[in-house]
């Protein structure tokens, strides 16, 4: 017997996960893709089964029930936009946020029945759902701090100022995917400026927090 088989005897239940992993990584794979644009009440459990071409006890296996998929899904493609959000740190800070910006709207536009949930709260008052928007909302808020003040543990002025901007961020983008009558590149840009704004009243109110040059500029 070789190193590689004695290796696979003695670790029958390290194959038996690894294959678990890729196989419910796979299912979520194909779930992002049902639910791109499809709401949580529009699918049965045998319509996801059959247009996945699984088992549909298969699914119960790895997530015990639709929700549990459905919350599994989103957690995976949220966690995509939180990732990319927070990446590009070696950009100057106005194009760090810009990106940030557009990586949001990116995630609404090719994702919007789980955006819809994510910024809606879910079915009633989902806990989980609201967990999920509450983590988005912390990172997208801490992003654009460390990228407007160099840091992201901010005061609670500059914190809620910003946090105001993305709550009118969400319902604007919620508008726009449903009305897409302006190009994405034309939202961020609005979305951009009505920041700049934002960060200016949050420097009159406490100097303490400048608004970064770029944002004054009237040509900008």
């Amino acid at each position: 017997m070789n190193i590689s088989q004695q290796r696979d005897v003695a670790h029958p239940r390290a194959r038996g996960t690894e294959r678990s992993v890729a196989r419910r990584a796979e299912l979520i794979t194909i779930g992002r893709k049902l639910f791109a644009d499809t709401s949580y009440d529009a699918l049965s459990m045998d319509d996801i089964a059959r247009q996945a071409q699984v088992a549909k006890g298969l699914i119960y296996y790895y997530f015990h029930s639709k929700r549990g998929y459905y919350l599994a899904i989103i957690q995976d493609s949220v966690a995509d936009l939180v990732t990319y959000a927070a990446s590009g740190l070696e950009l100057e800070p106005v194009d760090r946020v810009h990106r940030t910006i557009d990586s949001y709207l990116r995630y609404a536009e090719h994702n919007q029945a789980a955006y819809r949930t994510i910024v809606g709260g879910g079915v009633g008052f989902d806990i989980e759902v609201h967990a999920i928007r509450d983590s988005v909302r912390e990172v997208i808020v801490a992003t654009i701090a460390e990228g407007a003040y160099g840091r992201s543990d901010i005061a609670p002025l500059p914190r809620m100022g910003l946090l105001a901007w993305l709550s009118s961020v969400e319902g604007a983008a919620l508008d726009w995917i449903g009305r897409p009558q302006l190009s994405r590149e034309t939202m961020c840009e609005l979305l951009v400026k009505t920041l700049g704004g934002v960060m200016r009243a949050i420097e009159e109110m406490d100097p303490a927090y400048p608004a970064p040059e770029p944002a004054r500029r009237d040509d900008d």
